[in-house]
């Protein structure tokens, strides 16, 4: 089956966490949502995202407007967290329908001559598609927000851990001296490290360990958790449940119910809470969060120019790509900060921090676009990733959609 993972024109909910990506490596659970939806629905896959992310982001043999061949394909929504339960619906499908949440199209089948009668600016339009097609509602967990994400992390944990079977498989280098509680809910990979006094507490979910990854004495960990591939947690840190660490990252002090992308640091004390970070994020020491209001209210947000009310009680920081702080920041609960930013000094800054900004509560002013991609080519060399020619054309691209969408208009 020919698969295509597409991008819909609600990605800019989404924002700052999909500014460098499509929405579907967006992180819930011990997966991406690309991974998810491959882990369960087997085809030949290819993808359909913003123009900019088409030319500069996605492997070219994998983008689907260098797919030679006119068959019928299925296009499926990437902000869809996918189970194996719709199977069998996608596999049903005809040409003349459409799976629909919401008035949202979660997946129909076209041939690529038929496609350009469903596009609005280069990405399928839920409306076009609605008005040629019969719609099959379907109720499924879409993300529309990043704090969905966030929301849904821990159960996810719990579903994938289940899925995968391999609780109790506790492998890798064991210290003396590390305690595991409901060790049948526990899973440390053959390549794993762990020090002496960690606790690893299973008993209200699983705990998994990834390839590479390594815990330092007397931290604990208190699952769902899931610490990704050739991460390190620091010592004494202490990591509550509903946490998702991606790849390659570094982190201390105190995090609960956060999602980390990958290839980003925390590795100090400090609060991190029901936040969501990017990638190449470097969180100074003694940064804190508050993800709860003094007076236990709803959190409201401003995302792209709106101010929204999240219904959440609990929500704190979501940080976009690149973006870094300096020693002692403090942000409010539901703050949105934007990529390529560098923040420090005292006081609370604004909710909202717009992309390429420079400063804190006193100031913001602009960061150059030459000075943040100086700096992403010098962390990313650090990880011995090579900072190319698409890649500057990338930053360009970001900062161009970041002026269009970022105006605070209420």
């Amino acid at each position: 089956m020919n698969i295509v993972l597409f991008e819909d024109h609600d990605f800019q909910n989404l924002l700052p966490l999909v500014y460098f990506r499509p929405v579907w490596e967006l992180r819930c659970g011990m997966f991406t949502i690309e991974e998810r939806i491959q882990n369960n629905l087997k085809g030949e896959y290819s993808y359909l995202s913003r123009e900019y992310l088409q030319k500069y982001y996605l492997d070219e043999s994998k983008n689907f407007l260098n797919i030679l061949g006119d068959t019928s394909t299925l296009f499926v929504n990437g902000r869809w967290l996918f189970t194996s339960e719709y199977v069998n619906n996608l596999n049903e499908l005809s040409e003349n329908e459409a799976l629909v949440y919401e008035n949202i199209v979660l997946a129909f089948r076209s041939k690529k001559s038929n496609l350009q009668e469903y596009l609005v600016d280069g990405l399928p339009d839920s409306q076009k598609i609605l008005r040629s097609m019969k719609k099959i509602e379907s109720k499924v967990r879409l993300v529309q927000y990043l704090w969905d994400l966030i929301d849904w992390n821990g159960q996810f944990l719990i579903d994938d851990f289940q899925m995968l079977g391999k609780g109790g498989k506790i492998k890798g280098m064991i210290s003396q001296g590390v305690y595991f509680v409901k060790e049948e809910n526990i899973f440390i990979s053959p390549t794993a490290h762990i020090k002496p006094g960690v606790v690893l507490d299973a008993s209200e979910g699983p705990v998994w360990i990834d390839e590479g990854a390594k815990v330092m004495p007397n931290a604990t960990l208190e699952g769902p958790i899931y610490i990704g591939k050739n991460s390190l947690i620091k010592i004494g840190a202490k990591l509550y449940e509903n946490t998702t660490i991606g790849p390659v990252c570094k982190i201390g002090g105190e995090v609960e119910g956060c999602i980390v992308q990958g290839y980003s640091n925390k590795q100090h004390d400090g609060f991190l809470g029901h936040a969501y970070l990017g990638s190449w994020v470097n969180i100074g020491a003694d940064t804190n969060n508050s993800d709860l209001k003094n007076n236990y209210g709803k959190i409201q947000v401003l995302l792209n120019g709106r101010m929204m009310n999240t219904d959440k009680q609990f929500l704190g920081l979501m940080m976009g790509d690149h973006s870094k702080t300096g020693i002692n920041t403090m942000f409010n609960t539901g703050t949105i900060i934007g990529v390529n930013c560098n923040l420090f000094g005292a006081g609370v800054p604004p909710k909202f921090i717009p992309s390429f900004s420079w400063g804190g509560a006193d100031e913001l002013t602009e960061y150059k676009l030459d000075k943040a991609m100086k700096v992403a080519k010098l962390v990313m060399e650090r990880r011995k990733i090579q900072f190319t020619d698409k890649d500057e054309k990338l930053f360009q691209e970001v900062k161009n959609l970041a002026n269009q969408v970022e105006k605070i208009t209420e």
